[in-house]
Order: structure tokens, then C-alpha cells, then sequence
């Protein structure tokens, strides 16, 4: 499917082995990557991932933070920022990550990017 000049296309499977330029990881705002998607990403990318995301946050809910991706295949993990840690998202919110995360990826000239559900539990 094209959106415009960019090409979607829907993947069923292991985000963390995605051959992409960076991966989305549905975070909390103070970038703590426990379980679900960012807990796959620091098992299989690495402590480094979560070493740069304690420099970096708490960033703020509905933002979105860059860091490298250690292990992985993918260059950077773009953690955006679609809950708090005692704060349940909504739709605005989610919204607001996803314009974050794809303003993030064209500062970083990435091309492929592989997006989770966001706001989905």
C-alpha cells in the first residue's frame, strides 16, 4: 500500500528482527523498558539500549527519544513516548508519539522504519 510517496506494509512477526534503519518501541515516558515490545528490545538488543535510555529520560508523554540499537539489526530504536508510568494513553497521545517518532526518523534521513501497535497494551 503507498501513502503518498511512502510505502506501508504490514508485518506479522518479531519486530526485534526486522531488516529496517529503525524499530519503534512503545514506551513509558521514563523510557524504562520492562515487558512486551521493549522488553523484547533490551533481551535481544542489549543493556546498552536501556544503559542510554536511563541518560536520556524521563521525556515528555507523547514525545519520542532516539537511541542506538545495540545488538540488533536495526541503527537506532526511536522509543516513543505513549504512556506514563502511572498515566494510561489515549488516542491524542498516541497521535502526538506517532507525529514524535516519524519528525525524529527524518531528522536521522532514516528510510525504513517498523512501527508496533501503539496504545495497545
Amino acid at each position: 500500500m503507498r501513502l503518498g510517496k511512502i510505502e506501508v506494509k504490514l508485518v506479522e512477526g518479531d519486530i526485534t528482527e526486522q531488516d529496517v534503519d529503525a524499530i519503534v518501541n512503545a514506551a513509558n515516558n521514563h523510557l524504562k523498558m520492562g515487558g512486551g515490545v521493549a522488553g523484547a528490545i533490551r533481551r535481544k538488543g542489549g543493556a546498552e539500549i536501556q544503559q542510554e535510555c536511563d541518560r536520556i529520560g524521563p521525556i515528555e508523554i507523547g514525545g519520542a527519544a532516539v537511541t542506538g540499537a545495540g545488538k540488533l539489526k536495526a541503527k537506532y530504536v526511536i522509543h516513543a513516548a505513549t504512556m506514563g508510568m502511572d498515566f494510561r494513553t489515549n488516542a491524542e497521545i498516541i497521535r502526538a508519539a506517532t507525529r514524535s517518532t516519524l519528525k525524529q526518523a527524518a531528522k536521522l534521513g532514516i528510510k525504513s522504519l517498523a512501527f508496533p501497535a501503539l496504545g495497545c497494551g
